[in-house]
């Protein structure tokens, strides 16, 4: 079974100092959309979906170092952008883990595909999925249905 994507990973004690750094800043914003807004940019800065990747890299799906996983740049799979966003949603102390749902849908008729829903302090929940900002998915949009 690919780690993460039916079972959230604990969240580490010790980040890398550049995940830090990150957390940090986080800290210092001024609430949790703001955080949120933030992490979702650090991540789909730094790291984007490939349709065709998902299945000619599956070996990566297995990757659940996060030293490893913040090293790379580029494409990554799903759960484990999913991964890294909840990292720093949890460590920015914004958000507890249990803010945060894995949610999964069912994409170009055969692909298993995760995105969070997070639950806001005043009762909205957000629909995240950064591996779908390069196709053009906002935060709040998700990949659903049959794309």
């Amino acid at each position: 079974m690919i780690p993460n994507f039916f079972h959230k990973k604990p969240i580490p004690e010790k980040l890398p100092a550049e995940m830090e750094k990150i957390v940090q800043e986080l800290k210092q914003v001024s609430g949790q959309n703001e955080c949120l807004e933030k992490v979702f940019q650090v991540i789909t800065a730094r790291y984007r979906g490939f349709r065709f990747r998902t299945y000619t890299r599956i070996h990566e799906a297995f990757h659940s170092d996060l030293e490893r996983l913040w090293s790379k740049k580029g494409f990554m799979h799903c759960h484990v952008m999913n991964y890294l966003l909840r990292v720093f949603l949890v460590k920015s102390g914004w958000f507890v883990d249990e803010d945060i749902e894995l949610k999964y849908s069912l994409v170009w008729y055969i692909s298993p595909h995760q995105y969070l829903q997070i639950r806001m302090k005043d009762g909205r929940r957000v629909k995240v999925d950064p591996w779908n900002a390069y196709y053009g998915k906002k935060l709040g949009d998700w990949a659903h249905g049959f794309h």
